[in-house]
């Protein structure tokens, strides 16, 4: 299920790599927690062949593209902003394939004169990378009226609402109107008035472990509590007990590595990199191309922590 992550890159992940993560967890639980995740990862792993269909379903999508998709793309110019990484630059070159393929279009030739700007990206966090590129391009080199279309792979819903809002407020600041649009293979509930009924880990209770304990009380405010009885919109936990079973486990052993890891930052939570004090993001998130920091810690921390997903900086 995840052997396509970060080809070439590093050492397939095989049975022993999984068996090795794994074993840092209380041997009664580690059955629960693959079979779990067995689970989850067929709706948050996104294999390199998945975001192909994804990107080819788009191309020829009558919603986005009308009746006559190939006339148009000609008309697109996609947005090259990202000065780090490389997640923008992958997304265009599956695109350009898709086009040349279906279309027989090169990405080069397309946009001299647009009709939509297109910006892509691999997945939408709290969105703060989409929202400051597309901030600075609103205020600078965008035309005074434009249509825009951003595409990601995953978009969390409070991360695109926000920076929804950003964008056209700078749009607004600056005199211009922008016509803004969001596509996505998949959506993930976790804002805070949704809480109970989210796609992320939120867990129920805090565990009895002393150093999660310990870590609790140490924030400033106490953190918000799921309510048994919800579920995910999309399906992505197979039922509450073995949810429960992934947010208590995470969350006591992302504890652990804080603890163990010198390198993380205070951002850096059990449950994944936030920037407010609380357990942590919670996303399940996985693409081919690496792991978010917003997963929880036991996915991609190392050293000496042995991560699932040894995670690629900028």
């Amino acid at each position: 299920m995840i052997a396509d992550y970060r080809t070439g890159e590093i050492q397939t992940p095989d049975a022993a790599h999984v068996d090795r993560w794994i074993s840092q967890f209380p041997a009664g639980v580690r059955d629960p927690i693959l079979t779990e995740l067995l689970h989850v990862f067929r709706w948050t792993y996104f294999t390199r062949a998945k975001v192909q269909t994804f990107i080819d379903s788009i191309v020829t999508n009558a919603n986005f593209a009308g009746p006559n998709p190939c006339q148009f793309w000609q008309g697109v110019k996609v947005l090259n902003l990202q000065t780090a990484g490389n997640s923008q630059k992958d997304m265009i070159a599956l695109l350009a394939e898709s086009l040349q393929r279906q279309c027989g279009l090169a990405l080069t030739s397309c946009g001299v004169t647009p009709h939509t700007y297109l910006y892509l990206d691999d997945a939408l966090f709290s969105g703060g990378r989409i929202r400051s590129d597309l901030v600075k391009w609103v205020t600078g080199a965008a035309p005074a009226k434009a249509k825009l279309a951003v595409l990601v792979i995953g978009a969390h819903k409070l991360g695109e609402w926000y920076s929804g809002n950003k964008i056209l407020e700078a749009a607004k600041a600056a005199g211009k109107t922008m016509d803004l649009s969001w596509w996505r293979a998949a959506s993930f509930e976790d804002r805070k008035s949704a809480i109970n009924n989210s796609d992320v880990l939120r867990p129920t209770a805090i565990p009895a472990d002393p150093a999660a304990q310990a870590y609790v009380a140490g924030l400033k405010q106490a953190p918000i509590i799921r309510t048994v009885g919800g579920k995910s919109p999309i399906g992505i936990f197979s039922g509450e007990p073995s949810r429960h079973l992934l947010e208590q486990e995470f969350l006591v052993a992302g504890v652990r590595v804080r603890g163990m890891c010198p390198h993380l930052n205070d951002f850096m939570r059990p449950l994944g990199n936030m920037l407010f004090e609380s357990l942590g993001f919670g996303s399940t998130i996985v693409t081919y191309r690496n792991c978010p920091n917003n997963a929880p810690l036991v996915f991609w921390a190392g050293d000496p922590w042995y991560p699932l997903f040894p995670r690629k900086t900028n």
